[in-house]
């Protein structure tokens, strides 16, 4: 086969099928079983954190100390918190941090991962050490320690943490990114471009990225749990959210001391987690099954 042959194939598959390849893996999504409670789960939640605080009629940072601990009544679904706050809008309004910040980092450290990744191995020699050299010594610290020292050179912060995560995870996924790229350079269709003389972007574009972005797509939705789990723990040690706003950890932390006699503060916050959690990782399991058949 020539390598006009070997060319013309991969952007052909990729133009014309894209749009089709993209519903299927919908559909075959839903067909899996796991998937599909997953994917029912998400849904809920997103729900939850983008609707839910424009039905609620509640303030979720005003305080009523005059309604304080209320169990669970038809004025209050899920009961009151020690300030008299109602405790679904609360949860409602922290569903938008903890799934937001989540979200947002995963995002911001698949980003930076990726684009270092590529770079790295597409560039090789003097560029590529140094890049991994960089993150070699950032990979060195566990992610939670170098997160805490990072918090505390910048302070306790909601957006502390978030770049305090971003700057401890973002290596991980540089590391992935730059062993897929290597990995993809020696693809038949990668080296026939090369030897035709297409342009460097050209192929990375046309046939690095496709196939790197969606193994480290499986990685960050795997990796989207315990990205929740992290959130979560720093507020839970008030690192994060600061009162009187609403976050699924640092409601834990109030709530431990009122379990005895108000256990639905912290069942409620701890089954979204959980609920949140599991639906990552039950979305993440079909994806490894559907898209990486090597696993």
């Amino acid at each position: 086969m020539s390598v006009t042959e070997i060319l013309s194939l991969p952007h052909a598959a990729a133009v014309d099928v894209a749009p089709a390849a993209a519903s299927g893996l919908w559909r075959r999504l839903w067909q899996h079983n796991e998937a599909r409670v997953g994917l029912i789960a998400a849904f809920l939640l997103l729900l939850l954190a983008i609707g839910g605080p424009l039905v609620l009629p509640y303030d979720p940072d005003l305080p009523d100390y005059a309604a304080a601990l209320q169990p669970p009544s038809r004025a209050h679904l899920l009961g009151t918190d020690h300030a008299g706050r109602d405790l679904l809008a609360r949860l409602m309004d922290g569903a938008r941090r903890s799934l937001g910040a989540s979200l947002l980092v995963l995002s911001s450290t698949f980003t930076i991962g990726l684009v270092v990744g590529v770079v790295a191995g597409m560039a090789g020699g003097a560029l590529d050490t140094l890049l991994m050299r960089i993150v070699d010594i950032l990979m060195t610290l566990p992610g939670m320690v170098l997160a805490m020292a990072v918090i505390g050179l910048l302070g306790p912060g909601f957006q502390n943490l978030l770049v305090a995560l971003i700057i401890a995870d973002w290596a991980y996924y540089a590391r992935l990114a730059r062993s897929y790229v290597l990995t993809a350079t020696q693809r038949p269709d990668v080296i026939a471009a090369r030897l035709a003389g297409i342009s460097w972007s050209r192929i990375i574009w046309g046939h690095v990225l496709p196939g790197v972005m969606t193994q480290m797509a499986i990685i960050a939705t795997l990796g989207l749990g315990g990205m929740i789990t992290a959130i979560s723990g720093f507020s839970f040690l008030g690192l994060g959210v600061q009162p009187p706003l609403a976050e699924w950890g640092s409601m834990l932390s109030d709530a431990r001391f009122y379990f005895p006699i108000a256990p639905w503060l912290l069942l409620a916050p701890a089954g979204l987690i959980f609920a949140a959690v599991l639906a990552a990782n039950l979305i993440g399991n079909a994806l490894r099954d559907l898209l990486d058949p090597t696993e």
